[in-house]
Order: structure tokens, then sequence, then C-alpha cells
């Protein structure tokens, strides 16, 4: 391994690792500058100067129909910037075209990338990845201890420090019957729904390894435990749609599993988990009584603003059917109905369906299909394995299962919320359609070769 291949390596770890703090960026006079948007940034560049140095503009077949959905998607974009009617709307526009290019461009260079090398290189590439979601749920474990023992903000305290502290700091809900205030762990993203809608995909991916495992692992009790904290996270951040993208993936994961959710290796951890729950909520009953019961009832505001997004789809589709009303632009159509400025639609089908139009709801069907058509590939891949009595077997099979449900699972969040557009997803889709080709060279004991079959 060369030098230049070493740093290339550590530059794709560190976007991985880093996909999920949104709060980590610096604020200049151009706009924001996310600290994940430039180490994608310069992962991109070094791809491409390793390949100008090789003079090899070949893209493995995946890469390449992952290019042609780039490019679908910015013709989509591009003809939609013609229904933008505002200086507020193009600057929008500008600004999620921007982050787009980057992301997508991402997906590109980063599947041929790890279709190129080894399947140690996918496999650490995917525990980075894992690894960022842990560090997030970590921070918000003490940012809500910091909230609830000191009353201090630990966004203010910790990226303040480094000049990454504008403003904001954990979610509050609201004030209990008791006067305390109701915290929403939202750790370095922006929202707590956001934390909890992500940490669907670690969740649902260890879960699906942790099934596989046999008696006596090593990493049966270190992945339980994991597991658990990270639900727990989850539980902190009082989100009914991380709580629904969870339930969905579970139900995927039921189809091959099925026999195994009433074993001990998942009734024994999940009975001690339920006990820890139990124990923190008889030690202030009253407070958290009151807040399931607000988290759970219907009729409150945000629900009702939920079901106004969707009420708002007919008359924002009805003006531009076709080709949406321009990329990133609800928030100012939304002003203009209820005076609420910067507000996204809260649910991602809403924004393609309002946004893109008709083109942009096939296309980014299309791009599900294909997503799901890889993870059914890495599927066979896996059953081929295991008849050959590889086992690697072991790990794929769950491996394909696992970011299916996740894939379940965020979309099925998404309904009521927004994160299928952020970045983390895109790496999440690297992931996806990378494995089957990095595997099935295994599955068929040749060495790294140079270009996918």
């Amino acid at each position: 391994m060369t030098r230049g291949t070493r740093t290339t390596d550590v530059l794709l770890f560190a976007t991985v690792f880093v996909v999920t703090f949104t709060k980590v960026r610096f604020t200049t006079p151009a706009g924001d500058i996310y600290v994940s948007d430039l180490a994608a940034t310069l992962f991109i560049l070094a791809v491409l100067a390793s390949r100008l140095y090789a003079r090899d503009w070949s893209l493995p077949r995946t890469a390449a129909i992952a290019a042609a959905f780039f490019g679908l998607f910015l013709i989509v974009f591009l003809v939609g910037f013609y229904n933008l009617e505002t200086a507020a709307d193009r600057d929008l526009y500008v600004k999620g075209l921007a982050k787009f290019v980057i992301h997508f461009a991402f997906v590109v260079v980063a599947v041929a990338y790890l279709i190129r090398r080894s399947q140690r290189l996918y496999w650490q590439t995917l525990g980075w990845f894992l690894a960022g979601f842990v560090a997030n749920a970590v921070y918000g474990v003490f940012q809500l201890g910091f909230a609830e023992l000191a009353g201090r903000n630990l966004d203010e305290l910790v990226l303040g420090t480094f000049g990454l502290y504008e403003r904001g700091g954990i979610g509050v809900f609201g004030v209990a019957g008791s006067g305390a205030n109701v915290y929403r762990t939202n750790a370095l993203t922006l929202d707590s729904n956001n934390l909890s809608v992500m940490l669907c995909v670690p969740v649902l991916l260890g879960l699906a390894f942790y099934l596989r495992l046999p008696h006596g692992h090593r990493l049966r009790v270190p992945l339980a435990l994991g597991l658990s904290f990270l639900v727990l996270v989850m539980l902190t951040t009082l989100s009914r749609s991380g709580m629904l993208g969870l339930a969905a993936g579970l139900l995927v994961l039921v189809i091959p599993y099925h026999h195994l959710f009433l074993r001990p290796r998942v009734l024994v951890p999940v009975g001690a988990f339920c006990l820890v729950l139990a124990a923190l909520v008889v030690n202030r009953l009253d407070f958290f009584t009151e807040v399931f019961q607000a988290r759970t009832q219907t009729s409150g505001t945000s629900t009702q603003t939920h079901f106004l997004f969707y009420r708002l789809v007919a008359p924002a589709f009805d003006a531009h059917p076709m080709f949406g009303m321009g990329l990133n632009t609800f928030s100012t159509y939304y002003e203009f109905h209820t005076g609420r400025e910067d507000y996204g639609p809260h649910s991602w089908y809403v924004s393609v369906i309002t946004e893109t139009g008709i083109a942009g709801a096939l296309a980014f069907a299309a791009w599900l299909v294909f997503l799901f058509r890889r993870l059914a590939d890495l599927r066979l891949v896996g059953r081929r394995l295991a008849a050959a009595g590889d086992g690697l077997a072991d790990r794929v099979r769950p491996l394909a299962w696992g970011l299916a449900a996740a894939l379940v699972g965020t979309m099925a969040a998404n309904i009521f919320y927004l994160t299928m557009q952020m970045y983390y997803v895109f790496v999440f889709a690297t992931l996806i359609l990378a494995a089957p080709a990095v595997f099935s060279r295994v599955e068929r004991g040749e060495a790294v070769p140079l270009r996918e079959p």
C-alpha cells in the first residue's frame, strides 16, 4: 500500500465517521462549511488525483449506474430551476444543489474505490461509519447529563472552544408539572428527531449481526450492551419518528430471524434493559408519566403540523406538477401559507413530490429500487457462500439483512421526518451498492481485481 493510498483511506474513514456530526461546521461569509463536506471533498479529490496519475478513468458497472442516476437527478433539478420565483428560492436552491453534488459525487467515487479495493477496507469503512453513530450517541449522553445535573450547555462549552458553536444546544420539549425542563437529546445533530432516525441504522444493522453470533462468542456481550445503549439514547430523544423507523426495521429482521427473537440471546438482554428502564422511570414516575402522555397524544400542535404538510402537497403539486417548485425551496412556500420562516417539509416524501414533481418522484423511486436490487444481490452472494461452506457467509448474510432493515426503517421514519436527503444516507447507500461486488469477488476466490465483473 502506497502512502497516497493510505492517505485516501484515512480521508474515507474520516468522512464516514463525521458524517452525522451536522453541528460541527464553520460559519463563513459564504455560508456554513460542514466538516463532513470538507472531508468528503478532500477524499473525492484524492481519488480523482490517483486516477489521473494512473490514467485510468474506467468505472465499475455499479459506480457507472450510480453516475447515471447522478446525471438524471441533476437534469431534474436543473429543469426545476426555471420554476423558481424569488431570490430566496434561488439562494435555497443553490445551497441544496451544492450539497447534493458533493454527496452524490461521494457515492460514485466511494463505490468505485471500495470495489477496486479489498473486503478488509469495506469492513473498516463500515466500522468507522458505525463508530461515528456511537460517538454521536456518547456525546448525547454527556449533553443530557450536563443539562440535567448542571444546567449547562455542553455544545457551547465544547464546540464553542473550537469556534464551532453559533447557537442551539440540547432540545427542550417543554416543562413538566414539577417545573423541571423536559430535555430531548440531539447530540451533534441539529434536531432530536434527526438523531433518533439516524440511530436506526446502527441499531438495526448491529442487531442483525448480534442475532447470528454463536453462543459464547466474545462479541455477544459488548454488542448487546452497545445496542442497549443506542436504544436508550433513542428514547432520550422522545422521537416518535425514530420509534416508527425502528419498528419497521424490526419487522424486516423478523423475516429471516423470527425463530431467534424468543431465545435467551434476545430475551435476557431485553429483560435486563427493561428492568434498568423501569428503575429509571419509577425514580421519577410523575415526570415520565407526564412526558409519555404528551408524546402519545395525537391532537397536539406537532402532530397537526405533520399532517398540515401533507395537506399542502396538492396546491404545491398543482403549480408545478412535472418538475416541482425547485430543490430545497419548500420552506419559502410554507412561509407563504403559514408565516413560519425556514421550516422544512418534515417529510422526505412531501419534499420529493413538491420540490421535484413527478419526474423527481419517479427518479427517486428508481434509485430506491436499485438499492433494493443490490441488497437482493448481496443476499444471493451470502447464500452462495453458505452453500460453498465459506464462513464469510456468517457475516455477509446478516450484513444484507441488516442493511435492508436499516433502509426500510429509514424510509418509514421519513414519512413524518426528513433525513433521507442527509449525508449519512448517501454513505449508507454507498455501502449497499459496493457490498455485492466486494463479496462476490471473495465468493469466486479471486485476487483483488481492478474492475468489477
